[in-house]
């Protein structure tokens, strides 16, 4: 009993010297801006959109779905943000990656990852904090603009 006693007590020791994890993440303030610089940045091509904004832990933040935007656009604004959150990197990327690197063509039957462009990942001073999706401007190629619009908008490097 004693050697039991002895283990605990070393392991309680240790475990004193723990301390929690520091992380930075999205506030609520920052999604909106986000959002609403992408949008603004899809109206100034005439277009419109769904724009997802996910914290550090892939929960949704904020969400806007455009007037005449499909519903079906809205999950995939999310889909998108939670991917490139996830991953660390744009989704066009990793598109790109599944269909010409043998080795990665599983992400794209991945069920929680949406392999088109329009997903960023936010990233401050080197720290990956959430991630942005942009769904339904006519394509991958505007919906990653305007993410990547409102990022320069909005976002300190």
């Amino acid at each position: 009993m004693g050697g039991v006693m002895l283990g605990y007590g070393a392991l309680a020791a240790t475990a004193a010297h723990f301390s929690p994890m520091e992380h930075r993440s999205v506030s609520l303030e920052m999604a909106n801006t986000l959002v609403e610089a992408a949008l603004a940045s899809c109206r100034a091509t005439n277009r419109n959109a769904a724009v997802a904004v996910v914290d550090q832990g892939g929960n949704l933040i904020a969400l806007q779905r455009g007037d005449q935007i499909g519903p079906h656009n809205t999950r995939a604004a999310e889909r998108k943000a939670f991917t490139a959150l996830s991953t660390k990197t744009s989704t066009s990327t990793l598109a790109e990656r599944a269909a010409t690197d043998p080795g990665s063509r599983y992400l794209a039957s991945h069920p929680d990852l949406l392999l088109l462009g329009g997903g960023l990942p936010l990233v401050y001073e080197g720290e990956v904090i959430g991630g942005i999706g942009v769904a339904g401007s006519g394509g991958s190629i505007s919906d990653e603009l305007c993410a990547r619009a409102a990022l320069a908008q909005s976002i300190d490097p």
